[in-house]
């Protein structure tokens, strides 16, 4: 474990994660949702789906889009979404609010339809039975601390495609878990570790 911490401190002086402070829209987002526990399924079907949009792009650009997506998918209500026909996949092709990648929105698509048909809670169940336990996880204190990849995130992605989810490989599956607060991923020293969560 290194000595010394990544941590940067903000305008406030508080110390964060360093990719927390590069604009308004990270401070916001990093200080009051990365890390936080996300339940549910279909806020869980919104972060899974931008996290596959944001495949091969900075999380920038999707958090600055994300009312665009909400405004495009429904609100990422499954059961909307599931409905969706090939009008609708024509207009979220032409949507200049959100990315316009084929693949990406027919995954989307295609998740949803998938998820119209599991019980009420099963994905919310199935995510989160791949949490880790908090203790055999030690704060990181710098940013190479953090990976990028766990057996956790591998078999994740593993599960969610056996079950015929798309766009979903290990990379994606760990940023969903950080994003969702199945792992803590700040910095030990910054200021949004401890801070209270619901």
């Amino acid at each position: 474990m290194s000595t010394t911490s990544d941590a940067v401190a903000g305008p406030d002086g508080g110390l964060r994660c360093p990719w927390g402070l590069s604009s308004e829209d990270y401070v916001l987002y990093h200080d009051a949702e990365w890390g936080r526990p996300v339940r549910g399924d279909d806020a869980l079907y919104e972060r899974l789906s931008l996290e596959a949009f944001q495949s091969g792009l900075s999380w920038i650009t999707i958090l600055r889009r994300r009312e665009g997506f909400r405004a495009a998918f429904a609100g990422f209500d499954i059961a909307s979404v599931a409905q969706f026909t090939d009008a609708d996949r024509e207009r979220l092709l032409a949507d200049t609010g959100i990315i316009r990648n084929r693949a990406k929105i027919d995954a989307t698509l295609a998740n949803a339809r998938v998820l119209a048909g599991w019980s009420e809670g099963e994905l919310d169940e199935l995510i989160w039975s791949f949490a880790p336990d908090p203790v055999s996880r030690p704060a990181p204190t710098s940013l190479a601390e953090v990976p990028a990849i766990t057996p956790e995130s591998t078999a994740l992605s593993k599960a969610l495609k056996k079950r015929g989810i798309r766009f979903v490989g290990p990379t994606t599956a760990y940023a969903l878990m950080q994003a969702c607060g199945l792992v803590n991923d700040h910095l030990a020293d910054c200021v949004a570790r401890e801070a209270p969560r619901p």
